[in-house]
Parts: C-alpha cells; structure tokens; sequence
C-alpha cells in the first residue's frame, strides 16, 4: 500500500510539473492524485471507518487554509475592482528596474511578517500587474516576491503556517523567533534581490504615463475606502486570532463579510448591471478557482503520506543515518520545496517533543527559517509560489531555470548566518 500511494504521488508530481508540456491542468491532476491516494489507502484498510475519520480531520485543517486563500484572494480582487491600489502605485514613480526590485523586495519582506505570506504575495503580485504591465518583464519581479515573502514570514510567528504551528504548539515564543531568524531573514532576501537586480537593466514604462491612461470607474473617496477598508481587514487577521485563539481564516471570513456590507452600501443606489466589477459576487467570480482546487489536492496528496506515515518515516530515517542537527534541519528546508512544509513540521514536532528540545531551543527556531524558506527554491514549494503560480501563470521549468538558484543562495547564506550566531552568542 505504502509503495502504491508513494508511487502514485511520484507520477502525479512529475505530471504537475510537466503541465506544460503534457497539456494537462495542474489542478486536475493534483485533484485525482489526492483521490487516488485516499482511495488506495482505503481499499487497502481493513477498517472501512478508519481512513474517513483521517480524511476528516485532515479536511478540517485543509479547509481553513483554502478558505484563508479564498477570502484573501476576493478582498485583493474587491481593491483591485475598485482601483484601490493606485494609492501605492501612484506613488512608486521609479521607472528603473533594479530600484523598483529593492523597493518591491523590502515592502514584501516586512508586509509578510505583518500578514503572512501568502497574503503578501497575492496583494503584491497584483500590484505588479499595475506597475508592469509587460508579463514577461513582470515573472522576474514576481518570483522575487515569492522569495521575499517566504523569508519575511519565517521570522514572524504569524508570517508562515509553519510558524504559527510552533508558536501555537508552545515550541518557540514570539520574542525569540523574531531575535534569532530576523537577521537570517534579511539574508535570505538581500542576497538573491542583489544577484537579480544584476540581471535587471533598462527602465520600465513610466507608472505615471500607465495612471494617466486609467479610466477610473470609482471616486478617489471610494477607491481610498476600500484600499484601507481591505488592508485593514487582512491586518485585522492576526489581531483577530490573537484575541480569540480562532483559526485566521475565521478572521478572514469576517473581513470580507464587513467589507461585502459596506461596499453593498457604497453602491446601493446602483442597479445591478451599473454595479458590475465592483460587487462581491463579481470578485467571486474572477478569482482564480483552479489554483484553489490545485492547493486542495496537493495539500490532500501529502496529507495522505503523513497519515500512512511516510514523512515521519523520512525523518526518523534522517536522523538515525545523518546525525548532524544541521543537515538535518536544512534538509528538511530543502525537502519543503518538494513536500508541502506543513507536514514537515508536522511530522518533526510529533518526533521531538518539549522534554528532547525545551522550548525556544535551537533546533526548535532554526527550524522555523529553513521550513518558511526553503520553499523558496521551488515555484511548488510553498502557498506563497503556488498563489503566484495561479495570478501569474508562471511555468515551473520557467522558475527553476530563472529564480530556484537565486532562492537557494539566499536559504544556504540565511541558514549560514543562523548557525554563526548561534556560535557567537551561546
């Protein structure tokens, strides 16, 4: 059973990956491959009960993180709609593209600890789309976004699900994740921005002469009240969790509910045609639903290798054959570009418990940089590049050829950085 599933797995990733040149959706074949995990595992359980108890509990933690990414994905549509990012984009008047990627990179970076990651990237990438309009001069600056975004939220313990699992699991406390990892951080993002602005030559089409062409369908009034109505609901997300130790995506939901009431008071003078873009219904219906659904079986197909126990097994075979507390943790960066980070994690807070590593322990926090950022190295690797995958469409051959080596620079100097001060200062 364990070799059918892992061989099942193997095929569907590989198909993933060769989306292009197959001619298949990424989404569907990520759907069928979590189906047909499950169901493998299934026939080949005795207990007809046993795996549709597991598939529920695994639902419960997947459905949050589809329903984060689906009310996070319709406020940054309901902005966009009304034009709201103009705020920001009228005021990024650099037109040279070096300076516009360091300006990108350090807003991704300090946005995503504020946020977390994977809003980040959603809310930074459609900036994009209004800065760049070129898409091929864009794919560049949108893998640095996913980079930057990963790295910002591995020092933050609301920035990364991998994170926010520690920090609720009692293993690392907010203090100390913020002072060992922020400096790594900052590594794992100044080094590939500095490799990729050397690549990036010429001026861009000036964002100024982009505004004056805008036919705006909404008031400044109503742009700048969405703008922040929607920013403050995605910053409201963290506050919300923290007050009432509910799920973000709960928080998220209630944003989007309040932001749905007022702009339905905004226009309610308009009928619905006049309305158009600018409802809550439209913005459901222009986002990007297959990324979703890849997300969903992707998250599906490895929730099935944590069950059967095969990334415990992984672990557990790594830690009795390499030894070295290092490799291990920066391999398990690494194997996060593969395999989704959260059973990682998962997988290593089940292994080592409190009385191996107390909390705060340097296993504990190093760990929390190599998971949120060895991602990185694969478009696939983490929500931040699978949500960039779906806005911009970008190949994973395109961003292993352009962005992996940049991504793995930076994680290998970050994880570098991490060890010497732990030398230094312990």
């Amino acid at each position: 059973m364990i070799f059918l599933i892992s061989v099942i797995f193997i095929l569907g990733y590989a198909a993933i990956t060769l989306e292009h040149t197959i001619k298949v959706n990424k989404a569907a074949t990520a759907i069928i491959t979590g189906v047909l995990c499950w169901t493998v595992y299934a026939l080949y359980n005795e207990d007809i009960h046993v795996p549709s108890h597991f598939l529920q509990e695994h639902l419960g933690e997947l459905a949050g993180i589809l329903f984060f990414l689906l009310g996070a994905m319709t406020i940054v549509e309901l902005i966009d709609a009304h034009d709201g990012f103009e705020i920001i984009t009228s005021r990024v008047t650099s037109t040279n593209k070096a300076k516009l990627a360091w300006i990108i990179a350090f807003i991704t970076f300090f946005l995503s600890a504020a946020l977390d990651n994977l809003t980040t990237t959603i809310v930074l990438v459609s900036l994009l789309r209004k800065i760049i309009p070129d898409k091929k001069e864009r794919l560049m600056f949108a893998g640095l976004v996913v980079i930057s975004a990963n790295a910002g939220g591995a020092w933050s313990p609301i920035g990364d699900v991998t994170t926010t699992m520690l920090w609720i699991g009692g293993q690392i406390t907010t203090g100390s994740i913020v002072l060992k990892t922020i400096i790594p951080s900052l590594v794992c993002m100044l080094l590939p921005t500095f490799l990729i602005t050397r690549k990036l030559k010429g001026e861009l089409t000036s964002n100024a002469e982009i505004s004056k062409n805008l036919n705006y369908t909404t008031s400044k009034a109503e742009r700048n009240g969405v703008f922040y109505l929607g920013v403050g609901a995605l910053l409201f997300v963290p506050i919300f969790k923290t007050i009432t130790n509910l799920p973000p995506y709960m928080g998220i939901l209630f944003g989007l509910g309040v932001m749905w009431i007022i702009t339905e008071f905004i226009h309610h003078d308009k009928d619905e045609e006049e309305k158009g873009v600018l409802s809550v219904n439209h913005a459901l219906r222009k986002i990007d639903t297959p990324s979703i659904l890849f997300f969903l079986g992707i998250l599906l197909s490895v929730a099935v290798l944590q069950t059967i126990g095969v990334l415990t097994g992984i672990a557990g075979w790594m830690d009795e054959t390499v030894g070295n507390i290092d490799v291990i943790i920066i391999s398990i960066g690494l194997l996060s570009a593969v395999i989704d980070n959260v059973p990682l994690v998962a997988a290593a807070q089940g292994m080592y418990g409190l009385d191996v590593y107390p909390i705060d322990h340097y296993f504990w926090t190093f760990l929390a940089y190599c998971a949120g950022t060895g991602g990185s190295c694969l478009i696939i690797g983490s929500a931040a590049g699978v949500a960039a995958m779906g806005l911009e469409k970008i190949e994973f051959f395109w961003y292993l050829k352009n962005m992996s080596f940049f991504a793995l620079v930076g994680y290998l100097a970050g994880a570098g950085v991490f060890i010497l001060e732990h030398l230094i200062f312990t």
